[in-house]
């Protein structure tokens, strides 16, 4: 990841979690688990958002877990 820049999109009615990093690009996902998406760019397979649905559900801990697995940081901590 080259830039420290994320946007964070959280649909509570939904359940769903969104977190990008960097700019934005043309993106294909890869579901790694049921529910869990990540999003890489089509040209550099940067990974370039994670993608969870029944957030709240799973527990608050699965975005660290999902981060762990794929290498990633991410500099805050998020609870809904």
């Amino acid at each position: 990841m080259t830039e420290n820049t994320y946007e964070i999109f959280y649909d509570e009615d939904a359940d769903f979690l969104e977190v990008f990093f960097g700019k934005s690009s043309k993106c294909y996902a890869d579901e790694i688990e049921k529910g869990i998406f990540i999003r890489k760019d089509q040209k550099t397979h940067e990974i370039k958002s994670v993608e969870i649905l029944s957030f709240k559900k799973r527990g608050t801990r699965i975005f660290k877990e999902i981060l762990e697995r794929i290498n990633m940081r991410f500099p805050l901590e998020i609870n809904v």
